[in-house]
């Protein structure tokens, strides 16, 4: 019948958050957003689909982290491979990050983004690691019978072009063709079980999530991760977050020009425009050029997008009737992206070039502005480090400043190797078509035009060779980070996207033409012909960190830790924050010594059972988690609950679950776990 399941499918989720406190946020490089607490746990949501009968699977990962790096995903191959064998590969595994700019940095092996990282922070790193894994082993043990349906629709009021003048540069021609300077268009695949049981869906849109901005210090899934969590609360009624067995992916697309700030850009001093080319302000320059979101603040900005998206989600998941059937395959090559020719037309070749950033680079984007002035010697006196600058303001060659032209090269990191390469050479480029679906894995940002261009070059491909009708569409952040890709238009006016385009000016044209002959090798089911490229390189880095050490703690004079400092108030009305302060540790230590761990309850007192039930834990957004130093390894921490509107009344009480740092012996330090908690408060009717 028409009603059989066509695949194995199946869903999972893990936690992958790592350490709160003390690792700079990645996204922004700015080395002052360091973190300092939680507003909302990080997940890896994996999918797969296999053939019921072959041994043929697609894995496709979406992680709450602001890109997927190749040391992540060389790990994460190497573990897969010591499980499962030959079951899940490079070129069947596709790993793609949402794009938060509030998760913990500190994943990288290439060594330019060390300096906004703090290094190499081994916590981060192996938290992403294990997330993932843990996340495709619960997909491995519960594959069942189901089906896969598509469907797609436009999105309002989500998105603008922060690079319009930009876009601009693209061919009136061209430009007729849309009618917008953002993609609106939203992918959705939904999974259903063989009895028509809903298991979980992925969303595609291209949108930045820097709602939350670049004062943030709270880690958290920003728009898009906010989009995953109504969608999820909604269908695991009565779980708590982060649990329940239906998982909602949104994940990221060709959103490198895209902001989801829709009031634009605003000079921070004056409240005036600064919607121009250079992104400048009259006083202050370009420093003080920040766009505006739709609230009154960033939480409430996150919120707004975040349930924009998750709204035309829901409705395209209720619509989807358009049943994905067909074979899987999945295409891979490694790419040596600092060395591509690349046929143009019949007489005209061109070269893509060793990595670089332009001057543009440097002074950031609207929804960030740059803070990358590391050259100022900021960590003066460590040795390493002023190696590690010295090489920042060496001089590119004369073949690097020709092959980038007109990119003005600020850091030339192709043609830096101390103590490793500052950014890669060999590139991943990846397909998985199931069915009629083709997910392009792209290494880096494609902008807008750039996102069209490669879709409909890999269509008109699938079409030529027999394959016509295909679904395309761009998984954006996927298996190693290579920044910015423009159209080749938008190169010449080098802003930020095109002075962080590190290939040079054809790395647009060079990914066409690999994306292609991915594409045609699956149409012609030549896939197992395909060279697999040079293995790109795995670092021997011993965790290499500024982060400060983790040392013995202790309680202010006749307190311990736990004990309430503040207290909440006797009673309060919905939408009242109630905040309770406790002494507390370095959150670190519960990243370093515990999986799941939950540093905060919301719990309600049961007159029926006279018992306390949890009924909100640190994976909600009404919760907020703020970790403060003090001095003489003190600290605090302070809970706030944002109390939602339609509250049930009746008596609650905040905890608080923490481990701190306790010396036994001269050269003995044990982690030791406590708990404290507020006093019970009413919530009132209104």
């Amino acid at each position: 019948t028409a009603e059989e399941a066509k695949y194995l499918v199946g869903v999972g989720r893990a936690d992958c958050t790592g350490p709160v406190a003390q690792v700079p946020l990645m996204g922004y490089a700015n080395p002052d957003q360091v973190g300092g607490g939680l507003l909302s746990r990080l997940y890896s949501r994996a999918f797969i689909v296999a053939e019921p009968q072959g041994s043929r699977r697609v894995v496709f990962v979406s992680a709450d982290i602001g890109m997927v790096s190749q040391r992540v995903r060389l790990e994460v191959l190497k573990q897969l491979r010591s499980k499962y064998g030959e079951l899940y590969r490079q070129d069947n595994v596709i790993l793609s990050g949402t794009h938060t700019h509030s998760g913990p940095a500190g994943y990288f092996q290439y060594t330019l983004f060390w300096i906004t990282s703090k290094g190499l922070v081994q916590p981060a790193l192996s938290s992403i690691v294990n997330g993932i894994v843990k996340s495709i082993d619960i997909v491995h043990e519960n594959m069942k019978r189901g089906r896969l349906f598509i469907n797609r629709g436009t999105v309002e009021n989500s998105q603008i072009n922060r690079s319009p003048f930009s876009y601009l540069a693209n061919p009136a021609s061209e430009r007729k063709r849309y009618s917008s300077n953002t993609d609106k268009e939203m992918v959705l695949l939904k999974m259903v079980d063989e009895d028509g049981h809903e298991l979980g869906l992925i969303s595609w849109f291209a949108v930045h999530p820097v709602s939350m901005n670049n004062s943030n210090h709270l880690v958290n899934s920003d728009n898009v991760g906010y989009a995953s969590y109504l969608f999820e609360q909604e269908k695991n009624k009565g779980m708590l977050p982060g649990e329940g067995s239906f998982v909602a992916a949104f994940a990221s697309s060709n959103l490198g020009d895209v902001s989801p700030n829709t009031r634009g850009p605003f000079c921070a001093n004056t409240g005036e425009s600064c919607d121009n080319p250079q992104s400048t302000c009259p006083v202050g320059g370009a420093a003080m050029c920040m766009a505006k979101g739709p609230g009154s603040d960033m939480f409430e900005s996150t919120r707004i997008i975040g349930q924009n998206i998750y709204l035309k989600a829901k409705e395209l998941y209720e619509k989807a009737s358009q049943e994905v059937t067909g074979p899987l395959s999945s295409a891979h090559q490694w790419v040596n992206m600092s060395d591509v020719s690349v046929e143009l037309n019949a007489t005209h070749t061109v070269q893509t070039c060793k990595p670089a950033l332009g001057h543009s680079f440097a002074a950031g984007t609207i929804d960030g502005v740059g803070a990358f002035n590391f050259t100022q010697g900021s960590v003066e006196g460590d040795p390493f480090w002023d190696q590690i600058r010295d090489q920042l303001l060496g001089e590119p060659s004369n073949e690097t400043k020709a092959c980038h032209k007109p990119k003005p090269i600020l850091f030339n990191t192709g043609e830096m190797t101390w103590p490793h390469p500052w950014h890669p050479d060999i590139v991943d480029v990846q397909i998985a078509a199931i069915g009629s679906l083709a997910i392009l894995a792209v290494p880096g940002e494609f902008t807008t035009m750039s996102g069209r261009r490669l879709r409909e070059a890999v269509q008109r491909e699938f079409d030529s060779h027999g394959a016509p009708g295909m679904n395309v569409v761009i998984a954006g952040l996927c298996n190693v980070y290579t920044h910015y890709i423009t159209t080749y238009e938008e190169y010449q006016l080098q802003r930020y996207e095109a002075a962080s385009t590190i290939y040079g000016p054809h790395t647009l044209s060079a990914y066409i033409q690999l994306y292609r002959g991915l594409a045609k090798a699956i149409a012609l089911n030549g896939t197992q012909e395909l060279s697999s490229g040079p293995e790109p390189p795995f670092f021997n880095i011993t965790s290499l960190t500024l982060l400060p050490s983790l040392s013995a703690e202790s309680a202010p004079a006749n307190k311990t830790f736990g004990d309430v400092l503040e207290e909440v108030r006797q009673e309060y009305r919905e939408r009242e924050v109630a905040e309770v302060t406790f002494v507390g540790a370095n959150p670190r230590n519960s990243a370093e010594n515990a999986t799941e761990h939950n540093f905060l309850t919301v719990e309600r007192y049961s007159n029926i059972s006279s018992s306390w039930r949890v009924v909100l834990n640190d994976a909600s957004w009404d919760t907020r988690f703020y970790w403060s130093k003090g001095s003489r390894g003190q600290s605090n921490v302070t809970i706030e609950w944002h109390i939602p509107a339609g509250m049930e009344p009746g008596v609650y009480r905040l905890r608080y679950f923490g481990h701190y740092k306790k010396r036994v012996t001269l050269f003995r330090v044990i982690t030791v776990p406590f708990e404290g908690s507020s006093s019970a408060f009413q919530i009132t009717a209104p």
